[in-house]
């Protein structure tokens, strides 16, 4: 056998081994990189716009969505969140921020938690809580934590409270407060 035979099978053995070690094995890719609590999408500077007939009727932005799909859809905003509430005439009636958010695609409800805030800027009052959940099929908002309502004129105080999501008009469960009334009129 000639040297020329000997290194072209040689050469064809490498390239047979190099192209065999080349082969990935997904299944054994995902023992190695799989764990089970990792969200199976991650999105950044999530802005999410729900709309009706061209109108925008709710805007979310999250400078982080992880989507989870094990039992139903649940996407959590493990560093904050905010949404835009906005009228059939395309007006902002109502802002809700948060440190932590979940919504339950499947049961069309969302929780958000820690410094949780509601602002209607036409009546300029504000709530503030510690926990907030609210319903897509019937619009309202809830929680049975203690509340703070801001008012230009009052200050109340409660633990529970619900109201429609554009926080036009709310219901204490257990209030408490202090109205300053003015007498001159």
């Amino acid at each position: 056998m000639s040297s020329k035979s000997i290194l072209y099978i040689l050469g064809l053995l490498v390239i047979g081994c190099l192209h065999s070690a080349c082969v990935n094995d997904i299944e054994k890719i995902k023992k190695i990189t799989f764990k089970p609590n990792d969200p199976d999408e991650k999105m950044s500077e999530l802005f999410l716009t729900y709309s009706d007939s061209g109108m925008a009727k709710i805007r979310l932005y999250a400078p982080l969505a992880e989507s989870f799909n094990k039992n139903g859809k649940i996407i959590k905003f493990r560093e904050g969140v905010k949404v835009e509430f906005y009228n059939e005439k395309g007006a902002l009636y109502s802002i809700l921020t948060a440190k932590y958010g979940e919504i339950n695609d499947k049961e069309g409800t969302m929780e958000v938690k820690d410094s949780v805030q509601m602002f209607n800027p036409i009546k300029n009052q504000r709530m503030e809580t510690e926990a907030l959940y609210w319903n897509r099929m019937d619009s309202a908002i809830f929680t049975n934590e203690m509340v703070m309502v801001r008012t230009p004129k009052a200050l109340f105080f409660g633990k529970g409270l619900r109201s429609k999501q554009d926080f036009s008009s709310y219901e204490f469960l257990k209030p408490q407060g202090k109205i300053d009334i003015d007498s001159k009129k």
